[in-house]
């Protein structure tokens, strides 16, 4: 099961990871993005690919290493 984390120190709040995540993981709360369906994460990484601040970090909960790391990415 994934974890992910958005690290609101870097997120802008521009939407973008609301926007392509085909599962709908995120929200948009006073400008910042927050992960509230974790458990609907397919791991696509869409939402790491697309973020253009590098605010998304998505960790295997089992592993507690990031699937960048995991996948070579």
């Amino acid at each position: 099961m994934p974890r992910v984390i958005v690290d609101h120190e870097k997120c802008i709040g521009c939407a973008t990871c609301y926007q392509v995540c085909p599962s709908k993981v995120f929200v948009i709360r006073k400008g910042k993005s927050y992960p509230v369906n974790e458990e609907a994460c397919v791991m696509c990484r869409a939402c790491i690919t697309h973020c253009p601040t590098g605010a998304i970090t998505i960790m295997h909960r089992d592993l507690e290493a990031p699937i960048s790391r995991l996948y070579g990415g």
